[in-house]
């Protein structure tokens, strides 16, 4: 049963697919304010560190969304960047180029809805490229804006250590230092992975926007409202398998792979991978929109089912949300008053010498 559950995560989580009222499409509101939230950002971060000059007589303009799930939320997220990189280049009275737009996820994504709701007056090629972010998935200098939302808190797989000694809970929430420093370990060896592939992939003077929950530095996790909603969740297996309506042994080994990292935790393994300048990093706005329980309840769920209905069963998901939806009820204002935290962060690959472009 360990085994199962380390390896289940390694396939790689998608989010729900298809259109339906469950769906992770319908149910990412939040996810679509802080795509808003970031555009200007995104105009600044193109019109200051963009320079055309670094890619001379460029025919086609190529922007990867790595994490994209199903749409719409990459789609507002791309336009922002294609309205950004054609304002740059007319300002500098540069020739436009064709855009070329790569959507990545894992190859379990509902790539069909992606393709099948993409914007008809579109101003882009669009291709899909299934695989993990975790590893290549480009030729080498071919990218010149990366960018990846809401993607990068998700671990490869469940630290191995944490299977055994994470019982009663499915996070590391409230759990002891060993177990939250194995879930840091993890995500630094992914970040650092993740980084590793991109140097590979962007070409000198090219940018990338990653944008993810976040931790404030020296903050405990315990007064994040990322990690306090979870937190809750957790607490609705271990209610359920009490009343003896799921077995306690697969709470057990069932734990979330994410991990709200901290800038300083960041900025090391960027430091450490030497590849890329970095050129802003800023928390966005606070986000109000999942303020009332049955929404968080059903973007949890579009979230998180995949994983609960190969770990537990599809016959469990019902019962569960609906547990958790009363208990939000209860304990929303313990979310809302926690630190909700969402980081912007822009870096520019450096040469090939590693000397800022």
């Amino acid at each position: 049963m360990e085994k199962a559950n380390i390896e289940s995560s390694k396939h790689g989580h998608v989010m729900t697919g298809g259109s339906g009222t469950q769906s992770y499409a319908k149910n990412s509101s939040f996810q679509r304010d802080v795509a808003d939230a970031t555009k200007l950002l995104i105009q600044n971060a193109v019109s200051e560190q963009l320079n055309p000059r670094n890619f001379p007589g460029l025919e086609t303009f190529y922007v990867a969304d790595l994490g994209c799930s199903v749409g719409p939320n990459t789609f507002i997220a791309v336009q922002n960047i294609i309205d950004a990189v054609k304002l740059k280049y007319q300002s500098s009275n540069d020739k436009i180029p064709e855009f070329q737009v790569l959507f990545n996820d894992h190859t379990q994504n509902d790539f069909n809805t992606l393709f099948k709701s993409l914007p008809l007056n579109r101003e882009y090629y669009a291709s899909g490229v299934p695989g993990s972010f975790h590893s290549n998935l480009f030729p080498r200098a071919s990218l010149h804006f990366v960018h990846t939302s809401y993607s990068l808190q998700w671990l490869s797989c469940v630290p191995k250590e944490v299977i055994t000694k994470n019982k009663g809970r499915i996070y590391h929430f409230g759990a002891g230092e060993e177990v939250t420093k194995a879930y840091a370990r993890q995500h630094a060896t992914d970040f650092a992975n993740f980084l590793q592939a991109r140097a590979h992939e962007i070409v000198p003077g090219g940018l990338m926007v990653i944008v993810l929950p976040s931790r404030p530095n020296g903050v405990s996790h315990s007064r994040v409202s990322f990690n306090i909603l979870n937190g809750i969740f957790s607490s609705t297996f271990v209610d359920l398998a009490k009343k003896g309506m799921i077995d306690e042994e697969k709470v057990d080994t069932f734990n979330l792979p994410i991990y709200p990292t901290s800038p300083q935790e960041l900025e090391a393994t960027i430091k450490q991978n030497g590849c890329f300048s970095i050129e802003k990093i800023e928390s966005l706005p606070k986000i109000t929109t999942a303020d009332v329980p049955h929404v968080v309840s059903l973007g949890t769920r579009a979230i998180t089912e995949g994983l609960i209905k190969e770990h537990f069963g599809e016959e469990i998901l019902d019962v569960l949300f609906e547990h958790f939806t009363n208990k939000l009820v209860e304990s929303l204002k313990d979310v809302e008053s926690g630190l909700a935290v969402n980081l912007f962060l822009l870096l520019k690959r450096k040469d090939e010498d590693n000397t800022t472009v």
